[in-house]
């Protein structure tokens, strides 16, 4: 088999890598008034961590019964499905991290995560159309326990290497940023493309999971 030091991992944020757009934009598009985004202000304005602020939100998508058929129509990077059954075959693991929550992940690629033993770290969230999204914090003491945004990413990849792996990661935002400075390989697009760019991290094209099921198979 492979040595220690040839084990890969696969890393990935979920909404806007995965998903064409976050989720919580394309809810907001569909079902919020500019008053309902007071809390996403308060937290671009640094008055209020991303995870409160985001929770806030969440908790306004109540008597909603439509929402679990809109998150399902959101649209995935079509290659996203090959990426993960690739890395299955060869033994690659793969970790799903967001700083969203897992109800709306499981509805949009539950059916991967479970047929690949795909790991998903996120914000665990209950949800019902009485209630909206409710999110619930990891215990501080999980080792990938984040006070802003509810889960470090950059754990997720610092505990990988820590293991002896080495990690490809994908993302594309702002706060993504801190894992691809622990990466390997860094499949970077959007606004982490640019913040890449301005660190001289290394990056891979990256137009869709076509580019990172590329690189797998060559691993």
């Amino acid at each position: 088999g492979r040595t220690m030091a040839e084990q890969w991992a696969l890393v990935s944020d979920f909404d806007g890598t995965v998903s064409a757009d976050d989720f919580f934009t394309l809810a907001a598009g569909r079902y919020f008034t500019d008053e309902m985004l007071e809390p996403w202000r308060e937290y671009l304005s640094g008055r209020k961590k991303h995870f409160d602020a985001l929770n806030e939100m969440f908790g306004r998508l109540r008597g909603l019964p439509d929402l679990p058929a809109f998150v399902k129509n959101i649209p995935l990077d079509s290659w996203f499905p090959e990426t993960v059954a690739l890395c299955h075959a060869k033994k690659i693991p793969v970790y799903i991290c967001s700083a969203g929550c897992d109800w709306y992940i499981n509805l949009l690629i539950g059916g991967l995560i479970g047929k690949y033993g795909v790991c998903l770290v996120t914000n665990h969230c209950d949800y019902s159309v009485e209630t909206g999204l409710v999110m619930k914090r990891l215990p501080e003491d999980h080792p990938c326990y984040d006070d802003n945004i509810g889960v470090s990413k950059a754990a997720v990849v610092k505990n990988l290497k820590e293991r002896g792996f080495r990690v490809v990661f994908a993302g594309d935002g702002p706060p993504d940023i801190l894992p691809a400075r622990e990466a390997d390989v860094v499949f970077a697009k959007k606004r982490l493309l640019d913040l890449c760019r301005r660190e001289n991290i290394k990056t891979e094209p990256f137009a869709d999971f076509r580019d990172v099921c590329r690189c797998i198979k060559e691993i």
